[in-house]
């Protein structure tokens, strides 16, 4: 079954859909099931290795390096709960939605039932006054020195506190009024007590430390430089060409800031609808019909925009609640 571009937010700007044929479009928009399971098993295969390095290598090294694969893989978990959100994760509705809950979203705390309107939104409104998702890019660039202060309140731990205090919120502290809000409360204890139970399990329950110290640390700091590459200091908030980012990863980048093609996302807002796994094509045939959009090459090199205002005050804010609810918490 192939999806319609129909969806709130989609965008058929005449600049770059006169580029794909209709073969085209109808070819990126098929989904493949079998793609989608193995990002999910690529995802949590990571995870298990990176607390598998640890059990056999047990020193401070080895515990940093699977803290930031955890991290950026509870991201890639984000990611593809983002990707159920647009109901592109599986062709099956009701498969896509129980995989975008259980096996992406309620691990980190996260929900797609309330994600997905909030979500929808922001691609109605993609850099309008009112995107819900405004906030994180209007204040960039910034100083080095402020950037280097969210950075450091993000491996310190204080922004992981701040996404605790969010899910808390949303869902603990409501289960007893909302039902959505208990739902959400107990797929995130089964969902974490069955990954300590796979610990426990293996004879190495402290393990499960990891986990925690990568949601608090690793993971907020990689959802900021998403945040930042997608919708920052772009060239017109009006352009569907230019108010969202394509940033071209290399490698390590794809490991720990990147998961899931998620970098491409001016093609995703083109056309949001085209599964994860087919934007690298979608940009790849806009590129060789002449299409230019908002395109960089390495996430340093956006980060060395973000913080090239000059030293003086620049006004920049805590954003840290507008940060969670990017990943739906």
């Amino acid at each position: 079954m192939t999806r319609s571009a129909s969806l709130p937010g989609e965008s058929l700007n005449a600049a770059w859909r006169a580029a794909l044929t209709q073969a085209e479009v109808e070819a990126l928009l098929k989904p493949n099931d079998w793609r989608s399971w193995i990002s999910v098993g690529i995802n949590w295969g990571l995870i298990a290795a990176s607390f598998a390095l640890v059990a056999v290598y047990p020193n401070l090294g080895t515990a940093l390096v699977a803290v930031l694969v955890i991290g950026a893989r509870q991201l890639g978990c984000a990611v593809l709960m983002h990707e159920a959100a647009h109901r592109t994760l599986f062709s099956d509705r009701r498969l896509n939605d129980w995989a975008g809950q259980w096996l992406c979203a309620y691990p980190i705390g996260s929900d797609l039932e309330s994600y997905r309107g909030y979500h929808l939104q922001h691609h109605a409104r993609t850099g309008a006054d009112d995107d819900p998702d405004i906030g994180l890019a209007r204040p960039f660039p910034i100083t080095r020195k402020s950037l280097w202060r969210k950075l450091r309140r993000d491996l310190s731990g204080r922004t992981g506190l701040k996404f605790a205090q969010a899910v808390w919120k949303r869902s603990f502290a409501r289960a007893v009024r909302d039902p959505r809000a208990a739902r959400a409360a107990r797929g995130l204890l089964l969902t974490n007590g069955l990954l300590l139970g796979a610990l426990v399990w293996a004879g190495r329950p402290e393990l499960y430390a990891l986990w925690a110290v990568a949601w608090l640390t690793s993971y907020t700091l990689s959802t900021r430089i998403r945040s930042i590459a997608e919708h920052a200091m772009v060239p017109d908030r009006d352009d569907p060409l230019g108010n969202t980012r394509t940033t071209l990863a290399s490698g390590w980048e794809r490991l720990l800031l990147a998961p899931n093609r998620v970098n491409y996302h001016l093609e995703h807002h083109l056309l949001m609808t085209v599964p994860h796994y087919r934007l690298p094509r979608m940009h790849a045939l806009l590129r060789e019909r002449g299409v230019r959009g908002c395109v960089d090459r390495g996430y340093l090199g956006v980060l060395r925009r973000a913080a090239s205002r000059p030293e003086g005050g620049d006004g920049a804010v805590d954003d840290e609640a507008e940060l969670a609810r990017v990943n739906g918490l």
